[in-house]
């Protein structure tokens, strides 16, 4: 295991104010510090450098941290990731969440430094499993069609086209669809339309 002070680590809030609060923390932890304002952002800054944890919170504009860190899954499996929010107040990963552990906002710095460390003493067991698992695209919705039908757009990983679907149902599950252009098979979950995001 690294130790504390070559550990990077990447976190990913909108808020500054959390942003600053928690590099502070994480750096006086002895930890080594980047930060990103949204979903983009740390996607472009994953392309510098990757780190080896990335701290995200759920809801942020533009890209939210569920869509984030579904495709952090997908890129880069080696990477550990610990989700954050104030809308659950479990520390078990909110249903559809692609992360290794979560931190509710509002525990308490002590409970984020415990999460941390234990993600980071079990990233081995978790890696293998990462290595197994496949990872669904996390999709917002799109809107409405032309006759008022809810859908979303899933863009295929083999391809890389996008194709619409309908949203038959409110679920957080696991779905799959056959790609029209090329038959792959796509696995994907919806963002739920009440799920407390913030619009910008």
């Amino acid at each position: 295991m690294s130790t504390p002070s070559k550990y990077p680590i990447l976190v990913v809030d909108d808020e500054s104010s959390i942003r600053d609060s928690l590099e502070l923390l994480l750096v006086s932890a002895g930890y080594d510090v980047s930060t990103a304002k949204d979903g983009f952002a740390a996607l472009m800054h994953l392309k510098r450098r990757l780190p080896e944890l990335i701290v995200s919170d759920l809801n942020m504009p533009q890209m939210s941290g569920h869509e984030f860190l579904s495709v952090v899954r997908r890129r880069f499996p080696q990477i550990m990731t610990v989700a954050m929010s104030g809308d659950y107040q479990s520390d078990a990963v909110p249903s559809g969440v692609i992360a290794d552990a979560f931190f509710a906002k509002g525990q308490g710095f002590t409970n984020l430094l415990a999460t941390i460390a234990t993600t980071i003493q079990t990233s081995a067991a978790r890696l293998s499993a990462h290595q197994r698992e496949c990872a669904p695209a996390w999709i917002p919705r799109n809107g409405h069609d032309a006759h008022g039908v809810p859908y979303v757009v899933v863009m295929c990983t083999e391809c890389l086209r996008g194709f619409q679907l309908p949203v038959v149902e409110e679920t957080v599950e696991v779905l799959e669809a056959t790609c029209r252009f090329c038959a792959s098979k796509n696995q994907y979950i919806i963002e739920p339309s009440g799920n407390g995001m913030r619009q910008v």
